[in-house]
């Protein structure tokens, strides 16, 4: 346990953001390089620059699979400076996702020295690991291709929920972007245009009318007006208007079908940016071997999104899960509980001991 939060320390410092491709390179790069020294072989592709490695017993399938990612949103130059305070380590990645990659590195160098011991390698592993470099900016070239080669019975993404909380659903996400067209005019007779911005406000009140619902916990779709863009000067009767839309939506709706009544009820044109689907784990019976292994937590529903909807795709159940950050993640005062991390890192090493000695069985 004493790896781990030096290990954490270190992956903190590596600027690994969008903009800084080499830095995701660069952290990739150490995270193979100790993975490898500890006699791990391990599997890499780099797709359109994002590289993704993942440690498994075949080599493309693992029974259990905790899938992190080393990317992480942009932040100041001082957050990438990690700082301890009581029982808090402070640090851009420290929640999302840096602990998971940290975790994971450590408990696959102890299984290989556990399994050694008896006379065994990696290919006795219960569990495999995926670690990506673009979750932040969707996920597609990293979680979206490697699941594309791999495979697995049970999937814990550890990007999320906490020590007390099990996420077993997520929303899907649409993006569209509305773009109104009107007419250009002087400022001083506007009569003799037509003002975009007036057409494209009046299209977002029709917008919202689809999203009244209203429920205590919000497990319905939603809608976020995210930017308004129109006119380039007071004096002048904007010629197009346009707005961005992030709509988040459930298990209840049909995504594509919302678009097209979308479409049919306003005049702008709607362009659609991306459909993503939403994250459904199921609620068999390892998800409630996990949660009473933990002390019977509760199963939950979240509303972001996360590199878990692309399990979908096969239907592999899983879960998301993590550590006590507090709601920290993606602002100035991210951090983690090292005393929570601790419990996380018990919490899975109990479970794919459990795998293992075949006490739980993943495919009932």
């Amino acid at each position: 346990m004493d790896e781990m939060v030096p290990l954490l320390k270190r992956l903190i410092q590596f600027r690994s953001v969008a903009d800084r491709p080499d830095e995701i390179t660069a952290c990739a790069d150490f995270i193979q390089g100790r993975l490898t020294e500890a006699g791990l072989a391990v599997n890499r592709m780099d797709v359109h620059g994002t590289p993704s490695l993942w440690v498994t017993p075949e080599t493309d399938r693992a029974p259990v699979l905790f899938m992190a990612h080393f990317d992480v949103v942009p932040a100041g130059e001082d957050l990438f400076v990690p700082r301890e305070e009581g029982d808090r380590l402070y640090g851009r990645g420290a929640v999302d996702d840096k602990y998971a990659v940290a975790l994971c590195m450590v408990l696959l160098r102890a299984w290989l020295r556990r399994l050694k011991a008896e006379g065994k390698g990696q290919e006795s592993l219960p569990f495999g690991v995926l670690l990506t470099g673009d979750e932040e900016t969707g996920g597609y070239n990293g979680a979206g291709e490697a699941l594309k080669r791999m495979s697995c019975d049970y999937c814990v993404a550890l990007d999320g929920g906490s020590p007390e909380r099990l996420v077993v659903r997520e929303k899907g996400i649409v993006r569209l972007n509305l773009t109104a067209r009107g007419k250009g005019a002087h400022g001083a007779r506007p009569w003799l245009g037509e003002n975009a911005i007036d057409t494209l406000l009046d299209d977002l009140v029709r917008v919202r009318r689809h999203f009244a619902q209203t429920r205590e916990d919000h497990w319905h779709r939603t809608v976020n007006i995210g930017c308004i863009q129109g006119g380039s000067a007071v004096n002048q009767v904007p010629g197009d208007a346009r707005a961005k839309l992030d709509i988040r939506y459930t298990e209840a709706d049909d995504p594509h079908a919302l678009i097209e009544t979308i479409r049919a009820d306003v005049t702008s044109e709607v362009e659609v940016v991306s459909v993503d689907t939403l994250f459904n784990g199921g609620e068999g019976p390892v998800t409630r071997y996990l949660a009473a292994l933990a002390g019977d937590i509760e199963q939950v529903a979240e509303h972001a999104s996360s590199d878990a909807r692309f399990l979908n795709r096969s239907g592999t159940p899983g879960v998301i899960w993590g550590p006590q950050g507090n709601m920290s993640q993606h602002t100035d005062e991210e951090h983690v509980e090292i005393s929570s991390l601790f419990t996380l890192y018990g919490h899975l090493d109990r479970f794919v001991t459990a795998v293992f000695y075949k006490e739980v069985s993943l495919t009932d």
